[in-house]
């Protein structure tokens, strides 16, 4: 299956060993994930050239080829929540997960839309089962 992965790049990368844990663990179980790229530390050299018409433009065409969207949503992030928008507009299926403990966007968690689920998890352990639980009512 084709996963697109969102997180925080210019918002805060406190989060970083997460999003890896998420992207490993997705790759380990044979998708294909076109924004791996964004769990490395050196994503901000990465990004900072691009031109930001060409990653609106490819990171759109990504969220429509992809079966669902997979967000780690623990570091506020204007353009995780437009990514997050834009799948649900498509159809997709959202999956956000986030530190237990830590308040998320209401417009997240109130969300009564049956594409979006938001889960939290108490440690890096937690995360796999997460994915795989959700990746599995999933038909690409």
């Amino acid at each position: 299956m084709k996963i697109y992965f969102a997180c925080s790049i210019t918002g805060g990368r406190d989060d970083e060993a997460y999003y890896k844990i998420i992207v490993d663990t997705l790759l380990a179980d044979g998708h294909e994930v076109p924004t791996a790229h964004l769990s490395s530390s050196d994503v901000m050299s990465l990004e900072d050239s691009a031109d930001p018409v060409d990653v609106y433009e490819r990171d759109m065409a990504w969220i429509e080829s992809c079966h669902a969207l997979v967000a780690e949503v623990s570091t506020p992030s204007h353009g995780v929540g437009y990514e997050i928008s834009s799948a649900l507009t498509k159809g997709k299926p959202v999956l956000c997960l986030h530190n237990e403990g830590l308040r998320v966007s209401k417009m997240l968690t109130g969300n009564i839309d049956s594409k979006i689920l938001v889960r939290s998890y108490r440690n890096k352990d937690d995360i796999p089962h997460l994915l795989k639980e959700f990746l599995s009512q999933i038909e690409a």
